[in-house]
């Protein structure tokens, strides 16, 4: 970004939740149904009809605003919000305005320049509208499945000030909302919305320039992508004289580009007003205090103490805590090695950074389909560190584990692979590979390195994989060195 200038950037993030009825009727949430079918006259507006809240929707927003260190206001109001549009049945979408139930917030994000504290404005309840769809050879046509699907809309203070780190708090506060399981956040499926304010201003500068709000974005990336073009954009018109327009717009990313969609709506463009067939929403502080014990330890919190109490490098440790599903499985595997240390820890960690996610991504699978359990990954880890069998044999028994469901031990015992650490046997043979590469020993003796490397693979080769490579290497350099 330009020198002169910094971004002032917030996001509104959408999230539909897991609740199994719609906000205000009896209606399935299933995604992925026949158009049309999870519907009845609450959600489609016919007259007459009354809202009934869902429970579960003030639930899953109250468990959202204590994750996210936000006030929760003791009474709270529905009101309508008008406008139309072909997929909004009743000519209103019922929300929440002048006194959303979560406000005053706040999220840590780590960024290449450390901690950064992003505040969080509200967090208030609405119902969903349904969808049109245009990408077909014929009409739009209107899917009213959506419409009513609860949700909140996560609203952060202009604090960001680079595309980075918007999508950096994207991903943490879609990480809150799995690890709460309110929310299954998926951008692709629209379960995970989210928008972009987005202006500039001369560095120094407090007050505000005029933002825009950029919409369509429906993946991570997307959302990077959108908000750097549109920084750069704004720049290139101001120097060029222009003035930035307070307008909505959307992301192509087939062009790569935001294009003009419509002017930005006011809040009084809305017409505002209270809801009249629905009570005001009163939280008590006995349930506030019993959902704030039932929280689980979010994601930023177990990647800490990842760090702290395993030794892992921050990398592994972000890796791991990011789902819930793997950071229970890495935990539960090192549970069950005894006498865990740094070094077993960080190679679980490997282990399931390497072999596991690469047969989740092959098959499209969670950690506990891969027919690897805890007990077999941590009996792999112990077999290497205890010397009994080398990295490599490790590897190479690991799809007989996954295929038969043994122990490592089980497996090293059946095949015969118990590593050889008796120093006779593997000094007899590292006399033997010696004596059969005259060539390369010439070469090792005028300067050529290197070639350790070669005469420790040979001895391995002739074991079959089951002498200490360490020992070996050792025995090796020795042996060399001191051959005339």
């Amino acid at each position: 970004m330009h020198s002169a200038y910094e971004a002032v950037i917030g996001l509104e993030i959408h999230a539909q939740l897991k609740t199994a009825s719609k906000a205000f009727c009896a209606c399935p949430t299933t995604f992925g149904a026949q158009p049309n079918v999870n519907v009845c006259p609450i959600c489609l507006g016919h007259p007459g009809t009354l809202p009934v809240l869902n429970d579960n929707l003030v639930l899953f927003a109250v468990k959202m605003g204590l994750a996210t260190s936000s006030s929760i206001r003791e009474r709270s109001s529905f009101s309508r919000k008008n406008y139309f549009y072909p997929d909004l049945p009743k000519g209103y979408q019922i929300s929440q305005y002048a006194d959303p139930i979560c406000y005053d917030g706040h999220v840590e994000i780590e960024t290449n320049d450390g901690v950064k504290i992003i505040g969080i404005t509200r967090i208030h309840m609405e119902e969903d509208s349904g969808k049109s769809i245009h990408d077909l050879d014929i009409d739009t046509l209107i899917d009213l499945n959506r419409s009513g699907v609860p949700l909140i809309e996560i609203v952060s203070e202009p604090d960001m000030r680079s595309a980075h780190e918007a999508y950096e708090y994207l991903m943490h506060i879609r990480q809150i909302l799995v690890y709460l399981n309110i929310c299954d956040g998926n951008l692709e499926e629209g379960s995970l919305r989210c928008d972009a304010n987005v202006s500039i201003r001369p560095i120094g500068e407090q007050q505000l320039g005029t933002k825009t709000e950029v919409k369509n974005l429906n993946s991570f990336r997307n959302v990077e992508r959108a908000i750097t073009y549109e920084i750069q954009r704004q720049i290139e018109l101001v120097e060029s004289g222009g003035t930035v327009r307070q307008v909505t717009c959307m992301w192509d990313a087939a062009a790569q580009a935001t294009k003009v969609m419509r002017t930005k709506e006011m809040a009084h463009d809305y017409r505002y007003f209270p809801e009249p067939d629905l009570t005001h929403v009163v939280i008590e502080q006995e349930w506030l205090d019993s959902i704030l014990a039932t929280l689980p330890e979010l994601g930023l919190a177990k990647k800490r103490r990842f760090m702290a109490q395993y030794g892992l490098p921050a990398y592994d440790a972000s890796i791991l805590a990011d789902e819930t599903s793997v950071a229970d499985y890495y935990e539960e595997a090192c549970a069950a090695i005894s006498g865990l240390d740094y070094d077993a820890a960080k190679q679980v960690s490997n282990w399931i950074m390497t072999e596991l996610m690469r047969i989740m991504g092959d098959r499209k699978c969670g950690i506990r389909d891969t027919a690897c359990t805890p007990d077999q990954l941590a009996s792999l880890v112990e077999a290497v560190a205890g010397g009994k069998i080398s990295n490599k044999v490790a590897k190479d028994i690991f799809p007989e584990l996954i295929a038969s469901g043994e122990l490592a031990s089980d497996v090293i015992k059946k095949k015969g692979l118990t590593q050889n650490s008796d120093a006779g046997a593997l000094e007899e043979m590292v006399r033997t590979v010696i004596q059969t590469n005259p060539d390369n020993l010439r070469k090792y003796k005028d300067g050529k390195t290197t070639l350790l490397g070669f005469f420790v693979g040979q001895v391995l080769k002739a074991s079959g994989g089951t002498a200490n490579p360490s020992m070996v290497s050792a025995l090796m350099q020795s042996a060399l060195d001191a051959h005339e």
